[in-house]
């Protein structure tokens, strides 16, 4: 009888959320039902369900009926603003009071923690970075002690084994353990393959249901167009965004790409935004609502608009470069044809990039053991003595990225704690899993394999991304490029025309080098870092329209080439514009790997200036380590450099040249040393900005 009373309080209850969601006409699926049943029953349940299938509108139903018994409001787990900010929207539509807290709204949080202690609140959304803050825990976690629901939305990110595992998330472990027994909890996803799907049901619960449907998407129309280097690529969305249908998604791997290509883009008369991490969070929401309303043709993205973006009409994502997996794309060209008959979902593949980001993002997240323990000596174990980040920085000689991603992992494994803006050592002991890790990065080095594998088009597209996330009806989709031997316009290439204007557009790009402005702490300096303008760089990360030039600069030791000499001088030519002062003297960056090329570089831009060639730095000793804190190299570099005393240095401003530069340190220690000299300021010239 009971099981009959929680169907028919489920049904009741999702045909108002429907309504409310996607109109009146809206009937339940039979697997809704049977999760907002067993979620009124006080059970847990694992949802892994397509993109669109109304995943969301299960947890809203659910939320209304325990809400109506007298429960406590819903928390969801959310990991993205986007998805927040539409989570939002849908469960007003849906009849309920939502409220968001976090990194974009800390004005708002004391209304919000206020409005939960009235219990005026029936949703909660916070990102799993919420639960590790002291702000919300002293204030939030005490409110949601009578929680009536747990969400756990993108719920593959708690799993080592799913494609954007987070580390953050598994704090949800320790709540999930604190959580009462007959507290229902939701977790759901549209990308769990078997594997994921069997950790997050464990982490879940010996008991808990899981709901699997196919996960085939029959609107979507999956094309492959291979061979294309890096100009072609811009040049193919360019000249596709004139046919495709409706407004979409372009993602692009980078930050720099998507700027990049949505420059492009615009100056090629498209209505399109970039959208990316480094987005302010007011501006995010705008673009949001303008590709909602059709306002733009494309929004130029990279993952941060992925999980859980709803628009209903997306009428194509086409990807610049590949995910490094299937599951991944398959969750981000998702996006497009939720609710319409016919979508298009295109990848770009970028043969020369692509499998060193597949790498990057396979290691990422792997803690360095070594590095676990040196941070682990050195931290005190009381708060009142934690040590801040640059300070451990200094000491273990770790760079700032890789640090703060093993604090993170530490603090989640209960071996650090934070303590104002430093960290100390809680004395739990921490064992580094080896063979886990081990299993992790194979595992994610396999799905790489097989986005390898969709990238050539070999087989049935649709079916290669079935296969990946387990679904038992994968099978040919006969929509396919592969299936019907079709392209989407341009086709196989795109039009000469384009590819010309893409090429022009991308060489004419401003690469600027932004100075420093501290030293950092153990260098052996301190304070603001005066005498170093910004400077300009060729070309920057994988740059497609210096393919050549990155490759002879990354190559031995030669002369510049002529593309090379060329290329400095058009920079310098568009640089000299904005100069307050000229130049009165080229000074070379002494180099031990590459000194022909460096001096032929300086020679060159010297010659064509028309400038006088000064060798006022000398360099020995054994080079800076290039994986060093900031502190150590700076150390390490004004070790090796040094001003030549024989020298007479400029009195004016001065270009100083290099080859490549990646944290710039090397051109901030150069410029210091010739300003201790006696030069003007410094503006720093370089071939090949590395990320």
């Amino acid at each position: 009888m009971a099981a009959v009373d929680a169907n028919g309080t489920a049904e009741r209850h999702l045909r108002t959320v429907l309504a409310g969601m996607a109109g009146p006409g809206a009937v339940p699926r039979p697997d809704q039902v049977e999760a907002v049943a067993a979620l009124v029953d006080g059970r847990r349940v694992l949802l892994v369900q397509a993109t669109g299938w109304g995943k969301s509108a299960a947890y809203w139903a659910a939320t209304s009926a325990l809400r109506e018994a007298g429960r406590g409001p819903t928390l969801v787990i959310s990991p993205l603003l986007a998805l927040m900010r539409d989570q939002v929207t849908a469960a007003e539509r849906a009849g309920l009071r939502a409220a968001t807290v976090n990194s974009a709204n800390l004005d708002d949080w004391q209304q919000v923690f206020d409005a939960l202690a009235a219990d005026e609140v029936d949703v909660l959304l916070v990102s799993p970075e919420r639960l590790a803050n002291p702000k919300f825990a002293d204030r939030a976690l005490p409110l949601l002690a009578k929680t009536g629901l747990l969400v756990v939305d993108e719920a593959h990110c708690i799993s080592d084994w799913g494609f954007d595992f987070r580390p953050d998330y598994q704090r949800l472990t320790q709540l999930l353990a604190a959580t009462a027994p007959g507290s229902p909890v939701l977790a759901t996803t549209a990308t769990a393959n078997a594997r994921v799907t069997e950790d997050v049901a464990a982490q879940l619960g010996t008991d808990t249901l899981v709901l699997r449907g196919p996960l085939a998407r029959a609107s979507l129309r999956l094309a492959v167009a291979p061979g294309l280097d890096g100009v072609q690529r811009f040049a193919w969305v360019a000249d596709a965004l004139d046919s495709l249908p409706g407004s979409g998604i372009v993602y692009a791997l980078t930050v720099d790409q998507a700027h990049s290509l949505a420059g492009f883009l615009a100056a090629q008369g498209h209505r399109v935004a970039a959208y990316t991490g480094q987005t302010e969070p007011d501006e995010r929401a705008r673009i949001e609502a303008a590709l909602r309303a059709n306002e733009v043709k494309a929004v130029v993205a990279t993952s941060a608009l992925g999980m859980g973006y709803d628009k209903p009409d997306l009428g194509f994502c086409v990807h610049v470069g590949s995910p490094d997996s299937p599951v991944a794309y398959y969750q981000q060209v998702g996006r497009a044809g939720r609710a319409l008959d016919d979508a298009v979902g295109v990848l770009l593949p970028a043969a020369e990039s692509d499998p060193r980001i597949w790498e990057y993002f396979a290691t990422a997240t792997i803690p360095d053991p070594d590095a676990a323990r040196r941070v682990l000596a050195l931290l005190p174990r009381t708060p009142e003595e934690a040590v801040s980040v640059p300070a451990i920085e200094a000491e273990t000689g770790l760079r700032r990225g890789r640090l703060d991603a093993l604090l993170k992992t530490l603090r989640v494994d209960g071996a650090v704690e934070r303590a104002g803006t430093g960290w100390f050592g809680t004395g739990r002991e921490w064992a580094y899993d080896a063979e886990k890790y081990r299993r992790v990065v194979a595992a994610r080095r396999a799905e790489a394999d097989l986005m390898r594998a969709y990238a050539a088009g070999a087989r049935c597209l649709m079916q290669v991304l079935t296969e990946a996330l387990d679904d038992p009806s994968s099978g040919p989709c006969g929509r396919c490029s592969v299936c019907t031997g079709a392209l989407p316009a341009p086709g196989a290439q795109p039009s000469a025309e384009r590819v010309l204007a893409a090429r022009r557009h991308l060489r004419g790009r401003r690469h600027v080098l932004e100075p420093r402005k501290l030293w950092p702490s153990g260098s052996g300096r301190r304070g603001k870092i005066v005498g170093l303008a910004p400077g300009r760089a060729v070309a920057f990360a994988d740059d497609p329209a210096w393919t050549d030039l990155t490759a002879e600069l990354a190559g031995p030791d030669a002369e510049p080439s002529e593309e090379l000499r060329g290329a400095l001088v058009d920079v310098l030519s568009r640089w000299a514009r904005e100069w307050d002062e000229r130049p009165v003297a080229v000074v070379p960056v002494p180099s031990r790997s590459h000194p022909r090329r460096v001096a032929g570089m300086a020679a060159h831009v010297a010659a064509v200036g028309r400038l006088p060639l000064v060798e006022a730095l000398t360099v020995s000793g054994a080079p800076a380590s290039a994986e060093a804190s900031s502190g150590v190299r700076v150390r390490q570099l004004f070790d090796g450099l040094r001003a030549d005393p024989g020298g007479a240095p400029p009195a004016g401003p001065v270009l100083l040249v290099d080859d490549v530069a990646r944290s710039t340190w090397t051109v901030t220690v150069a410029a210091a040393l010739l300003r201790d000299a006696g030069t003007g300021p410094v503006l720093p010239l370089v071939g090949h900005r590395r990320p």
